[in-house]
């Protein structure tokens, strides 16, 4: 077993911990390394990527759950819009409203923000430059 391996799996060890436990002193200890020693590896720009790669893929995999029930909870909204309960129907016309404006609000917020990126020097996502 070389050194990089048996680092590569401590590091592993410790983000896993980091992505499950609420705090850095119960990620410590349950990676079994000092509070200080994370917090130094929490400086370190190189693990701090990879810990923050792993941390977006948690959260992207979230969202994708979250896409994936989305069309249930409108449904879900749309059936509530007359149901015979007006506290119920308003509640639930407001949510629809209000979400699809903030997606709206969402969506031309990252075809600005690929733009820009495309005219500061290329994105790879932006509009301009997808094949």
């Amino acid at each position: 077993m070389s050194a990089r391996s048996k680092i590569n799996r401590k590091t592993e060890t410790v983000i896993a911990a980091l992505l499950t436990e609420p705090s850095h002193a119960a990620a410590a200890s349950k990676a079994g390394i000092g509070e200080a020693t994370l917090q130094r590896w929490l400086r370190d720009p190189e693990f701090l990527a990879t810990y923050r790669a792993a941390r977006r893929a948690v959260i992207e995999s979230a969202v994708g759950r979250l896409q994936q029930a989305s069309e249930k909870a409108v449904a879900t909204l749309e059936r509530n819009l007359a149901c015979g309960q007006p506290g119920v129907e308003i509640r639930a016309a407001v949510a629809i409203l209000d979400n699809a404006i903030r997606g709206i609000d969402k969506l031309d917020l990252a075809y600005r923000l690929d733009a820009l990126e495309a005219r500061a020097g290329g994105h790879p996502n932006a509009p301009d430059n997808r094949e």
